[in-house]
Parts: C-alpha cells; structure tokens; sequence
C-alpha cells in the first residue's frame, strides 16, 4: 500500500486556526471604520468608489476626497506588502508575513488615539494595514481566500458546494465549508466591533490588535506532518 506523502511543515499562514483570527479582525476593522469612523469601508472598497462616484457627480469634493484617501491608501500599500515580501523573504529571523502583521498591530494600535477630527487619517492608516493583510495571507488550507472581505469567498464557497454535492466528494465539500467558516468568522467580528463601539468607542480597534497578535504568534508554531492532500 502507498504510504501517503508528506510535507515537512506547513505554512502556518494558511492555517485555518490562524485564519480564524485574521478574518474576525477583519470583519472587525470594516464595522469600526464604517460605525466609527464616518461611514468608510476599510476593507471593502467597492463600497467607497461607489460612493467616489456618487460625490464626484454632486460636487462634494470633500466627500469625494473622503473616501479617495482610503482607496488609495489600499492601492499604494499593496505595493509596500508586495516589497516588505521581495526583500524580507530570506535571512531573516522574521517571516515577511510575520513583518506585515507586526505593522498592521502597530498601526492599529495607533488608529486608537486619533480623535474623530483625524477620521480622515484614521481611516487611511486602517486601509493601509488591511491591504498589508489582503497581500500577505491570501490561503487557506491551499486555496485562496480574503480575509478581510467575502464576496470571493461566497463565490468560491458556493461554487465549491455545488461541485462537491454534484460529484459527491468530501474533499470539495470541505474546501466550502472553510470559505463559509470564514465567511461566518468575519460577520462574527463585524458583530464584536459594532456592539463594543458603545463602551469603548474608537478604541474598539484595539481588539483587532490583539486577534492579530494571536495570528502572529500561532505563526511562531509549526504544524504536525500530514498527508499531503490535493484540492
């Protein structure tokens, strides 16, 4: 009998445990930039160029300019992760995705400071750190995900669950079961951030600070050999 084959160790960056985090910090960074910071998406910036759109035919430069800030800022550091990734891939004591998650925590941490006057920097910084995500970790268990939105996700879930009930394959049925994992994951932080924006106000997206310090230091661990399985 084939002994199965094995892989020496897994990237915990697409871990599922690890994913968990990243995705309730994700759903997290949307609600509070959305509830607290002036009506922005974060993370999903279909939803501001939509808004781009509509106050560039109105005339309201300045809700224009509101929501332009932070698509750019997504744009420009997808750019920087891809970098931090080419330059900090090899000899170093840090993972590059472990680099990028340290600058996501850091800043957050400081968007936590900045007063609704600063809404504007605010929400550009928390662009900034969930495009850093949206680069770094775009795996889970092999296939690709987004952590920090979820129409992909549904697709790619859906998608997943017809071929599998079709087929009657488990593998394939497991494969949509972590995009809808996921998918409930992030409503899940969406749901933290909007009932803690009561009792801790802007400083609510400390608490993505910490789920992501989770993920950084479950990518301190390796994973167990398994047998290596082909989605």
């Amino acid at each position: 009998m084939a002994q199965p084959i094995s892989q020496p160790s897994r990237q915990m960056s697409e871990a599922f445990r690890t994913v968990l985090f990243l995705s309730l910090s994700g759903g997290l960074q949307d609600a509070y930039t959305y509830l607290g910071r002036g009506g922005v998406f974060a993370n999903a910036q279909t939803g501001n160029i939509v808004f781009m759109g509509q106050s560039l035919f109105t005339g309201d430069w300045a809700r224009f300019l509101h929501y332009l800030v932070p698509v750019l800022a997504f744009a420009l550091v997808v750019a920087s992760a891809e970098l931090i990734r080419i330059f900090c891939k090899e000899g170093h004591r840090l993972h590059w995705r472990q680099l990028v998650l340290l600058v996501e925590i850091v800043l957050l941490f400081l968007v936590g400071f900045l007063p609704e006057a600063f809404n504007l920097g605010a929400n550009a910084l928390v662009s900034f750190a969930c495009a850093m995500q949206v680069q770094a970790f775009r795996k889970v268990h092999g296939y690709p995900f987004a952590s920090t939105m979820c129409i992909g996700n549904l697709r790619s879930g859906m998608d997943a669950l017809v071929t599998g009930l079709r087929l009657r394959d488990g593998k394939i049925l497991r494969k949509a079961g972590h995009y809808f994992a996921v998918i409930v994951l992030f409503a899940l932080g969406a749901g933290v951030g909007a009932q803690c924006m009561a009792p801790l106000g802007l400083r609510t997206i400390w608490i993505s600070c910490g789920l992501l310090c989770v993920s950084l230091c479950l990518m301190f661990r390796k994973e167990t050999n398994r047998p290596l399985e082909t989605y």
